[in-house]
Formats: structure tokens, sequence, C-alpha cells
């Protein structure tokens, strides 16, 4: 079962002593439109990948995000990082779900670009 874990959260959670990576899986529109996620100021390499190319899971692979990592992954609502977290389990990496996606992100004034 995917962890879940929401924006609030987040500072707290990159306490903990594992790596961790930010996997965007909007869509560039929603990119453009509404910005993105800056993770790298929390310390998070991130990678901005969006779901809906049916080669999702090939160019995920190409990233070579190493399977110690934990993949935090996070859309609009929750709802596509869900599934993306599923699908990144069944490959044997951990995936944590950021339940309450990117509008959340922004509420909780956690850095965008």
């Amino acid at each position: 079962m995917v962890k879940q874990l929401e924006c609030k959260d987040i500072k707290e959670y990159l306490k903990t002593d594992t790596k961790k990576v930010l996997l965007d899986v909007r869509t560039q529109e929603e990119w453009d439109q509404f910005g993105k996620p800056d993770g790298e100021k929390l310390g998070l390499k991130t990678y901005f990948l969006t779901i809906q190319d049916e080669n999702f899971l090939n160019d995920f692979k190409k990233l070579l995000i190493n399977q110690d990592c934990e993949i935090l992954s996070i859309c609009k609502s929750g709802q596509r990082s869900q599934f993306v977290a599923e699908l990144l389990e069944k490959e044997n990496y951990k995936s944590i779900n950021i339940s309450d996606g990117f509008d959340n992100w922004v509420s909780s004034d956690l850095p965008s670009l």
C-alpha cells in the first residue's frame, strides 16, 4: 500500500534520514500555467515527467533514479500521482503519494518556480 503524505507535513518528513526525490507527473500545460514545485530548495532532486506519455515507465527508468530512494510523486490533486506511486511500487521503488497535490503545495507555502 502506498504511503500518503500531505503537503503540510513535507518539511517535517524531509527530516527523516532517507534519500528522497520529487517527481511531478502533471502536464506541460499545468507546469506552464500553475508553476512547478521547487524541490531543490527543500533538498529534493526534482524531476518533471508527465504521466500522459504512453512511454512513462520507460522514460522514468531513463532518469536512473536509484531504487533506494523514496519517490515522492505529485500531481494537481493526488490522483495521478497515486497511480504513479502504485505503478512504481510494482517496479520495486519506494513510493509516497503527495495526496493533496500541487494546489496545496502552493497554499502550504512550499517553494515554487
